[in-house]
């Protein structure tokens, strides 16, 4: 059999292909992301009445990640805030403490047995923070109010009778009249003959009279008692926003816009010359070693055949 020669040239093109399949593995290796933790709800929020503190607590159990809690600046409500603190709190076994509640109901009548028949004894109630408990009412708390007025218009009715007239004429016949208090006016006449040719008036009247009620009441009172929880080894972490009031943008008069600057390097309306671009960093860090590998690749293949043809 035969044996085949592989040429310089060959082996030259050999060890270019093998250079080659080096730089883009090069290329294609990119480091790992690191993993992002999971992130964190927070289980109560409070403000302060000014709005210049947000504080957001976090109750984390063993197996979770505190790095997960967000950190960055948030605006709410005309403020820009920005973390200052985070505090780490080792929560008890068993957390308890006393609370009151506030519980308003409506009521159409405020006679106080009815009132008492709208609040039961105890009530269970969970806070914001997760802490439950059994509360009792307390009965020098229950206050009634009226929660509002309505008004109603009814039509009144009067008949007075007029006798021993000596004609039918209703000059005779008052155009007004006052009942219970009430102003009525005058609507029909009818007449009836006497027997000595007298006449006598009966005349109807009628009015309208307003008057107010109350619609409702709201029926108010307090319950109190210690509410408690199990953290089963949570901690708790809290985030403290610091607020800043934000002020309004100001508004630019027409015609006040500045020219952009083509020679300031600032301004990011100014053209961009491609020549002063440079690249990123991380893109020549990766391609110097692959260069090099190549040169040396090279060099070793050149000299080799150089070699050879000597021989």
């Amino acid at each position: 059999m035969k044996r085949k020669t592989i040429t310089p040239a060959a082996r030259l093109l050999c060890v270019l292909a093998l250079a080659m399949s080096m730089t883009t593995a090069a290329f294609a290796a990119d480091p790992p992301e690191p993993a992002q933790p999971s992130p964190c709800y927070p289980t109560a929020v409070t403000r302060s009445e000014d709005g210049g503190e947000i504080r957001k607590m976090y109750d984390l159990g063993p197996e979770d990640d505190p790095a997960g809690i967000p950190r960055s600046d948030f605006e709410q409500e005309g403020y820009h805030y920005a973390l200052t603190d985070l505090l780490k709190q080792e929560l008890p076994a068993n957390e308890s403490r006393q609370h009151t509640e506030t519980v308003s109901v409506p009521s159409q009548s405020k006679d106080m047995g009815a009132v008492l028949a709208l609040l039961p004894q105890t009530k269970e109630f969970i806070t914001e923070d997760g802490l439950a408990g059994t509360l009792a009412l307390k009965l020098d708390t229950v206050n009634v109010e009226v929660a509002g007025y309505g008004s109603s218009t009814k039509t009144l009715t009067a008949s007075r009778t007029y006798p021993g007239l000596a004609d039918q004429d209703t000059q005779y016949i008052p155009k007004s009249i006052t009942d219970n208090g009430h102003s009525l006016t005058l609507q029909t006449v009818n007449w009836q003959t006497e027997g000595d040719g007298h006449f006598t008036a009966v005349a109807s009247y009628s009015g309208s009279a307003t008057s107010s009620y109350v619609k409702g009441y709201t029926v108010t009172a307090d319950y109190a008692g210690t509410v408690s929880r199990i953290n089963l080894n949570k901690i708790r972490y809290v985030a403290i926003f610091e607020g800043t009031a934000l002020e309004p943008a100001p508004t630019e008069e027409p015609g006040d816009t500045p020219s952009p600057d083509m020679n300031d390097p600032a301004d990011p309306t100014a053209p961009v010359d491609p020549t002063d671009q440079d690249a990123p960093t991380g893109d020549k860090n990766n391609v110097l070693p692959v260069v090099a590998v190549v040169a040396v690749v090279l060099l070793g293949g050149g000299a080799f055949y150089f070699i050879k043809r000597r021989r």
